[in-house]
């Protein structure tokens, strides 16, 4: 029997930029299949995303009256979203912005109200899933691999590339989970400094020359020796610039070019560690960078293959993935892995407001 659920999913990242919306729909069969209609990223109002931004510094009044205030407007524009598509989704499945997220406190807390954007948008409304993975002692992190697992089975390994380099994989016939490197937060720095947004297609990079003691010492990094779960934050980011500042003399075109490098080679050595063989799925802003992607498939050899992904996918995977977990919280299903979390067990993370 094949049960359809037609869902939204809503996702902000680290870049602070806007709100990605994602109409999808799930069928079971056999297995998971899906597909996404309708996506569009949504500008945050100025004042609302320099609020978000500096949330971590507000009172706890202020805090919250933006959740409040955020949950409202994510509510209206999905409101907007489903009147211009002529959709009537199941639910709404958010993920929140992140303000604080101290797992060893029994703490991960992300702002935008449940009951304002149910209020607001009609519908009923999923969000808060990391917290009781949290009180079972887990990190309430990654929650993407449970997607990986059930709706890109065909792919040995996914990777996302964002801010951070990140890796969901099959290892020991469980799922693993884990930051590899820093990625965009350190390139998107060195184009900005030559007063570009970002690197476009990487030619910047590839332009430059190598800088062999800097990748050197780039690859000594303390964190490339710790195992198991682990994951990379901005705070973690001084000590690489500590290495490419060091001297100041080099280009900033030779600094993206090592970077470029540097990145390749812990991706490489990361795959290689589970596979001699497999096909790779790469998303997140990224796989837009062309040197990379190039100098990646170089590098993996002829046994590995990293197909082009779809542009709906490399934008939109983790709002569709938080529309997914909703259906699995729908179905009263685990959609946490204790594989990649440290908890105590799976479980079924989110809170249902509205029905």
């Amino acid at each position: 029997m094949t049960k359809s659920y037609h869902m939204i999913g809503l996702m902000s990242g680290t870049s602070g930029d806007g709100l990605d919306i994602a109409f999808a729909q799930f069928s079971k069969g056999e297995k998971w299949t899906f597909e996404i209609p309708y996506a569009e990223t949504i500008p945050f109002p100025e004042n609302l995303g320099e609020r978000l931004l500096k949330s971590h510094e507000l009172s706890g009044l202020e805090l919250t009256l933006l959740d409040v205030d955020f949950g409202r407007w994510m509510g209206q524009e999905v409101k907007l979203f489903c009147e211009k598509y002529a959709i009537a989704p199941q639910a709404v499945a958010a993920h929140g912005h992140t303000v604080f997220h101290q797992p060893d406190k029994g703490l991960s807390l992300q702002i935008g109200n449940g009951w304002a954007l149910h209020a607001a948008s009609g519908l009923p409304v999923i969000n808060d899933f990391r917290m009781l993975d949290v009180q079972l002692g887990g990190q309430g992190a990654p929650l993407v691999p449970i997607g990986d697992l059930l709706l890109f089975g065909a792919y040995d390994c996914c990777i996302n590339l964002g801010g951070i380099a990140n890796i969901s994989i099959q290892e020991a016939g469980q799922r693993v989970a884990f930051d590899i490197c820093p990625f965009n937060l350190l390139l998107n720095h060195y184009a900005q400094e030559l007063g570009l947004p970002y690197d476009r297609g990487g030619e910047l990079a590839r332009g430059g020359t190598l800088l062999p003691e800097v990748l050197a010492r780039l690859n000594q990094l303390p964190y490339y020796h710790l195992e198991g779960a682990k994951s990379l934050g901005r705070e973690d980011l001084q000590a690489y610039f500590s290495i490419l500042e060091e001297g100041g003399a080099n280009l900033r075109v030779d600094k993206l070019h090592t970077l470029i490098a540097h990145f390749v080679l812990q991706i490489k050595k990361v795959i290689h560690a589970n596979s001699d063989s497999g096909k790779i799925l790469i998303t997140g802003g990224g796989a837009f960078n062309s040197y990379f992607m190039e100098e990646l498939q170089k590098a993996m050899g002829a046994k590995f293959d990293i197909p082009s992904a779809d542009l709906q996918l490399i934008n939109y995977k983790e709002a569709l993935i938080f529309a997914f977990l909703g259906v699995l919280r729908l179905r009263n299903e685990n959609n946490c892995l204790a594989s990649v979390t440290g908890a105590s067990r799976d479980n079924c993370g989110g809170k249902i407001y509205g029905n």
